[in-house]
């Protein structure tokens, strides 16, 4: 028997379907609209959206980097191309940008004087405008506001000598375009200073070190009329490392001290020296105390207790005497920088830099075990390249009775270190992705 609908349970279920698809239409319309608005309505929505889903994105890529870039060869540091194209935004030249610099000397008060280069009369304006450029990506020009949310209610110290102090007033007055601060340092003595960032709960330190471990001046003179000092490559110097807890984010670094005259003592016993020219006295050459500074640095963070921050390492920054040592009429007078096929890192420079190096990566592997993160803030060949960026005789007055007369160690502020924070920023912001990923893998795991 064949079963006959009737014509009015079909026209019924057309009318049910009909009402069914106004439905589902209604309610996509709806979904649509209430994605859309917002993001029309607040287009900063939609820009933190991207830059989340970005970073969130390219953590791993730019992890990658930053590991590979410590694990580069002596051949490639010194210039034999890297094989895989990812993003070093250590490896680059630097190319012209005519919207720098983004303050000006007379702007921030934080510019000591001998880096006001402007200040004392230099000519030339062209060694501010410059911007890095890696290889294979872009490196963002340094956010303030962006730095600043990302540092909320944390902390950073500089440990290590002028030229890292250097990077926090060059911070500072990159910051002060956005927000204010206040001194909140603990003493008068300028050689350890902090701020605060009330609007973020922010602060920043400097910890003068300028060799890390304990020194002290034997001879204000010394074989080469910079003085000679006496340093004790195994006992971190007390003055940075009681005060590590407190800091979030610390960065290391040191340098052109160790080209002076020292007497080298492990144990408490004199094991060495570096050019002190004593009789009986067996020259180690500074390299000796370089390594094992660095060596007994990261020590203390990786055994400190109650330490669970990142420690930057921000390697060695050449300098760049020309016709001449420091105190024999070397000068630093180029108005460009570099093209990359026009020097290499050798000699000294290259010895400074894999002695940090090779350090730095041992101090890696023991901080994976306790739980310290090592990050490689590469500054090295960016500064290779910057011959124009030194004060030179920019960095005091005229006929100034000073001991460096051409200084080519220091930097111009504003100038080539600024780059520096925006290594800094671009790895804070690799950190957050890191953090993400961490807890992402917590998350699963529980």
């Amino acid at each position: 028997m064949k079963a006959n609908s009737s014509p009015e349970l079909q026209n019924g279920s057309r009318t049910s379907l009909q009402n069914t698809s106004r439905i589902v239409l209604l309610l996509t319309a709806t979904l649509l609209l209430l994605t859309i608005i917002p993001l029309y309505l607040f287009p900063l929505l939609a820009t933190s959206l991207a830059w989340r889903s970005l970073s969130s994105s390219s953590s791993s890529s730019s992890s990658s980097s930053s590991s590979s870039s410590s694990d580069m060869t002596r051949d490639s540091i010194a210039g034999v191309g890297v094989a895989h194209h990812s993003c070093d935004i250590f490896r680059g030249e630097w190319v012209p940008n005519p919207n720098a610099p983004y303050y000006t000397n007379e702007s921030c008060w934080a510019i000591h004087e001998h880096q006001n280069c402007m200040k004392f009369g230099r000519p030339d304006t062209g060694f501010m405008k410059w911007r890095w450029k890696p290889t294979h990506c872009e490196l963002p020009v340094f956010n303030p506001a962006q730095f600043l949310e990302l540092v909320r209610g944390k902390s950073l110290a500089f440990v290590g000598d002028s030229v890292g102090r250097n990077q926090m007033q060059s911070l500072i007055c990159l910051l002060l375009r956005v927000t204010y601060v206040v001194d909140a340092s603990l003493t008068q003595d300028e050689k350890f200073r902090r701020y605060h960032f009330p609007t973020h709960n922010f602060t920043v330190a400097s910890f003068w070190s300028p060799f890390l471990v304990r020194a002290h001046e034997a001879d204000h003179k010394g074989p080469t009329l910079t003085g000679l000092f006496d340093l004790y490559l195994d006992e971190p110097d007390s003055n940075w490392t009681t005060k590590m807890t407190e800091f979030d984010y610390v960065i290391v670094s040191a340098g052109h001290w160790f080209f002076r005259p020292a007497m080298f003592y492990e144990g408490g016993q004199l094991v060495g020296c570096h050019y002190c020219l004593a009789p009986n006295v067996t020259d180690l050459t500074m390299y000796y105390s370089y390594r094992r500074v660095f060596r007994v640095a990261f020590r203390v963070f990786n055994s400190l207790e109650g330490f669970g921050g990142t420690v930057f390492l921000r390697t060695y920054a050449p300098s760049h005497f020309e016709n001449g040592e420091w105190d024999k009429g070397g000068n630093c007078v180029r108005r460009q920088p570099f093209r990359r096929d026009e020097t290499r890192l050798d000699g000294i420079n290259l010895e400074m830099y894999m002695t940090q190096v090779e350090e730095f990566r041992e101090a890696e592997r023991e901080a994976r075990e306790k739980g310290v993160r090592f990050r490689l803030l590469d500054a090295t060949d960016a500064m290779l390249l910057r011959p124009d960026g030194h004060p030179s005789r920019y960095g005091h007055r005229p006929h100034e009775n000073v001991t460096m007369y051409n200084d080519c160690v220091h930097w111009c502020l504003p100038g080539p270190i600024d780059t520096w924070n925006d290594f800094l920023l671009h790895m804070l912001k690799n950190e957050g992705g890191r953090a993400r990923s961490r807890n992402a893998r917590k998350s699963t795991i529980e």
